[in-house]
């Protein structure tokens, strides 16, 4: 099965959930990791029973904080 992630086409030899594809893609810091598919959020609930399908599109987000503003 053929997704992309973040961009490029990953091809899956079985169904993974999206907890699964965070592993196999070696993704650090998972818990803060925000995860959305076909443009839609997926629920951090979700992430253990949620299969990807073929042909979706999986984006992974990250939240970046820090710094301050000069005024």
């Amino acid at each position: 099965m053929k997704i992309k992630v973040n961009g490029k086409e990953v091809v899956l030899e079985k169904e993974l959930t999206v907890k699964g594809l965070l592993g196999f893609q070696n993704v650090e810091m998972q818990d803060y990791v925000t995860v959305q598919i076909n443009d839609e959020f997926v629920s951090r609930d979700d992430f253990e029973t949620l299969p990807v399908k073929d042909g979706d599109v999986v984006e992974f987000l990250y939240f970046m904080g820090g710094g301050a503003a000069e005024l």
